[in-house]
């Protein structure tokens, strides 16, 4: 029994000191073979601010011609693509509810200058002159009104850009299959505008008179000089963004309501943190940005949002402040929270 103990303490006492040999060993490679990094620290630089912003050309005038009662067509005088002056009439109603309108204000006029005469005698008191005065005025207003909603003219100089009804055909004052409670819809086409949406950091850069460059897909390389027209006075809280509308002369014609635009805006200089584009990562599979950050031996692992490239440096729009520690060299064997060693 006696030489069994023995025994097993020896192999105990084996085990332990090459135990303790082996984690010797390990500490040293660990120590020796730490990641090599060089880091560059952050600084403000003054940065061209030019953003594009994308939105939908449109009218600066649209009117939906129509009446304002149900009455029947009796003729459209203009079609899809024609070209209107203002004043022109474009679309002629049923004249039955005027013309007896009409008959109805005669009767009247004639009245008033029947009782006129009689009170000048002293056959009739003012009052009765003054009440029916009343009705006579009363009655012309309606008739202008009747004017108006049978003979529709064009309200500016434009282009015709929808039809939703025949002659013949009773106008209801509801929505047609085409979604439109319209007979015709006029637009102007010069000058056009976009409407845009930018982050509120730029609100007290941008005034009116800004000049802007508006691109579309349908002209690939061509680029149509616009400017600020209108900025809406307040911000939206849910997108933290205020409206901009961008006037376009568009004296060519060759820009239509309804393309799709991009508006690129420059806003000036501002003071921005900038990185090295080679600290810059892209994680595989995604569009994401990262960098390491070092500090006090460590690396962190930091998503940024990049803006503009500016030579060899890129503009951190968030994720990094000024003073910033970030790897510019030796990230391959870099993981989060690795512990590194700063080399020149």
């Amino acid at each position: 029994m006696k030489k069994l103990n023995l025994t097993t303490a020896t192999i105990l006492a084996t085990a332990l000191l090459l135990t303790s040999c082996g984690g010797s060993k390990q500490e040293e490679i660990t120590v020796d073979e730490l990641p090599q990094v060089r880091v560059e620290t952050l600084k403000k630089e003054p940065v061209e601010q030019s953003r594009d912003f994308t939105g939908t050309v449109q009218s600066f005038k649209q009117n939906d011609i129509t009446p304002s009662m149900p009455v029947r067509i009796d003729n459209i005088l203009v079609d899809v693509g024609d070209n209107v002056k203002k004043g022109q009439v474009l679309v002629e109603m049923d004249v039955v509810n005027r013309q007896q309108l009409q008959l109805q204000l005669a009767n009247l006029e004639r009245e008033l200058e029947r009782v006129t005469e009689l009170h000048k005698t002293g056959g009739i008191s003012q009052q009765q002159v003054d009440q029916l005065t009343v009705q006579v005025n009363i009655q012309r207003t309606a008739m202008q009104n009747m004017i108006e909603n049978t003979t529709l003219r064009a309200p500016f100089d434009g282009v015709v850009t929808g039809r939703y009804y025949h002659p013949g055909e009773m106008f209801s004052m509801s929505p047609t299959a085409s979604g439109r409670a319209a007979i015709l819809t006029v637009m102007t086409l010069a000058p056009l505008k976009v409407t845009i949406h930018v982050n509120e950091e730029y609100f007290s850069r941008v005034k009116a008179g800004v000049k802007v460059d508006v691109t579309t897909d349908i002209y690939p390389g061509v680029s149509f000089r616009g400017a600020v027209h209108i900025v809406h006075p307040t911000i939206d809280p849910m997108t933290r963004t205020f409206g901009v509308e961008v006037q376009i002369p568009n004296s060519d014609l060759r820009l239509r309501p309804g393309m799709f635009a991009r508006v690129n805006v420059n806003f000036g200089s501002m003071e921005r943190v900038v990185a090295p584009d080679l600290a810059i990562i892209r994680q595989t599979g995604t569009n994401d940005r990262y960098v390491f950050v070092y500090e006090n031996g460590i690396v962190h692992k930091v998503k940024v949002q990049v803006g503009r490239q500016v030579g060899n440096r890129v503009e951190i729009l968030d994720g990094l402040n000024e003073g910033d520690q970030v790897v510019v060299a030796g990230m391959a064997r870099l993981l989060d929270q690795s512990k590194v060693r700063i080399v020149e």
